[in-house]
């Protein structure tokens, strides 16, 4: 089983604890900011514009600096309740024209922003500037008057930093709303690379960006802990994203990562085709990407949208990489990817053993259990569902449920060793479970899967011949038995034959009541979304 995170980073807001120092509308918020002491906390004024870049500075003591909005106590959702941009008009407006809204100087640490809106502010005057401000984001329409484009809309540590001691510590991220430019985008709402930081029940959507991969949250010269808890994150590249760039850190794998609650999207703005696309071919890619990291939990999202258009579109990438051949140590290991929706996107996980570029460590331990895997396919791409490259160990895929299009599993490359796919429910479609240069079932499972443990799962439409016998077969979907597949709710029926048969006694597939509750119990607004979830019949108490 996979190594679960060894430490997790405690968001709790206490409320003001020192002096409390009132910024008013049109001050220069930098100087507030370099005269806050440890235990201060200050207060911007709801609906006030402060312009940047701000640069949180580090400071002599351990008491937490907080920079909160005037209306926190009587116009935002309490602690533990994620904002919408509906909430604007209480939280205060950090803007920036060129670099980013808000950036941490080498060994800051300590620092809260909450309630807060962080957008780009307007393009700087000139003509240069202006082009500058737009050449790495889409040109400007005709009529249209865009914010400047900018890199990053927050910046924790950076790219240059060698040791860890000149890495920001502790900063929290609770409540606020970052977001591009609607015509130009953002390319990153968040560069995470500091020791410990935290975003939780924040709204980041218009990160995107034409012809370079844009993120919503990513970190890749930080060591964590890191918590990513009931946010909304919309990005064109990938929502989310661990690795991506070699760490200056020798030896750095970002670690003790939690993701929680989440809700992981593309808008269909973005989509060729889609009757709301806006026409900017942004550069799609994949919702969630761990390039290098270990110690990672990612439970309870809903992860939805994503087609084939800059990539092929798989969702959930776990793809070791040696990014740029300077970080050999790069690994992708003890990851659970557990009790999350995913729906409306072309191919669902890719796992990727081994760089097949540079040098890199062995991906291994990585679980993925009680998942829905809904709409994988059809309009949105091949629809495979999870496919295996080039020899990972250790990986169990189990009590999953999935409506795909295409292939069940495909091996590729070396070998996965120990790999185990039991009690799922899944369709055969045309191939199966298959491998490069093989054909379809025992063949492919023998070559890319030796001595896998395969059993007790409903392969839907496969001929019994081509796999090992503790399997079933049922020959379509409405022979599974689900509660009701018009309607979406992927529970056995009692008359399923499938019912109570997994080898741990509880039914095959996703476990909808264990699926809903931690739903609810991660991100308070997803179950709604979920069918199965919204259905009367579920115990969600």
């Amino acid at each position: 089983m996979p190594e679960p995170p060894r430490e997790y980073v405690d968001t709790r807001y206490a409320g003001p604890v020192g002096h409390i120092v009132q910024v008013a509308s049109g001050a220069d918020l930098q100087v507030a900011v370099d005269k806050a002491q440890p235990g201060d906390t200050l207060v911007l004024q709801a609906g006030a514009v402060y312009t940047g870049p701000i640069t949180l500075k580090p400071k002599q003591g351990s008491g937490w600096i907080t920079l909160i909005s005037s209306d926190y106590a009587k116009g935002l959702p309490p602690q533990g309740t994620r904002v919408t941009p509906t909430d604007a008009a209480h939280m205060p407006k950090l803007q920036a024209s060129y670099e980013s809204v808000v950036r941490t100087a080498p060994g800051a640490g300590h620092y809260r922003l909450v309630g807060l809106e962080i957008r780009p502010g307007p393009p700087r005057s000139s003509g240069m500037h202006k082009a500058l401000d737009w050449v790495r984001g889409t040109p400007p329409k005709a009529g249209a008057a865009p914010s400047a484009f900018l890199e990053n809309l927050m910046v924790f540590g950076s790219s240059a930093d060698e040791s860890l001691d000149s890495l920001p510590d502790h900063i929290i991220v609770d409540r606020c709303y970052l977001h591009g430019d609607p015509v130009v985008g953002a390319r990153r709402g968040i560069a995470m690379n500091a020791r410990t930081g935290a975003v939780v029940d924040s709204y980041i959507s218009d990160i995107k960006k034409v012809g370079e991969d844009a993120q919503a949250i990513s970190g890749w010269n930080g060591p964590g802990p890191y918590k990513i808890v009931d946010d909304y994150l919309e990005a064109a590249g990938e929502n989310v994203m661990f690795g991506g760039q070699d760490p200056s850190i020798k030896g750095l794998v970002p670690s003790d990562i939690e993701v929680r609650g989440n809700h992981l999207t593309k808008s269909l703005a973005w989509k060729s085709g889609d009757p709301s696309y806006q026409g900017t071919a942004w550069q799609v890619k994949n919702i969630f990407e761990l390039k290098n990291a270990q110690r990672v939990l990612v439970v309870g999202n809903l992860l939805e949208y994503n087609w084939a258009q800059a990539q092929n579109g798989y969702s959930i990438l776990f793809t070791v990489r040696d990014q740029d051949g300077g970080a050999p140590w790069s690994v992708v290991q003890d990851v659970t990817f557990k009790d999350n929706v995913v729906r409306h996107v072309a191919n669902g996980i890719n796992v990727l053993g081994q760089d097949d570029d540079y040098t890199s460590q062995q991906a291994k331990r990585i679980l993925i259990a009680n998942n829905l895997f809904e709409d994988v396919g059809g309009t949105w791409g091949n629809g495979n569902l999870l496919q295996m490259d080039n020899g990972s160990q250790d990986v169990t895929f189990t009590h999953n449920t999935a409506l795909q299009t295409g292939t069940l599993v495909y091996g590729d490359g070396k070998p996965d060793l120990g790999f185990t796919y039991t009690n799922n429910i899944a369709l055969q479609n045309k191939y199966g479970m298959i491998g490069t240069d093989h054909a379809p079932g025992i063949s492919s499972i023998n070559a890319f899967f030796p001595g896998a443990a395969l059993r007790r799962n409903a392969i839907v439409g496969a001929n019994p011949s081509l796999y090992p016998s503790d399997n079933f077969f049922p020959h379509s979907v409405a022979a599974v038995g689900f509660m009701a597949l018009d309607g979406h709710d992927y529970r056995l029926a009692r008359s399923s034959a499938y019912k109570a048969e997994a080898d741990d006694g509880g039914d095959i597939g996703v476990d909808v009541d264990e699926l809903c509750k931690t739903l609810e119990q991660n991100g308070q607004r997803l179950t709604s979304t979920v069918p199965s979830c919204a259905s009367n019949s579920v115990a969600m108490h």
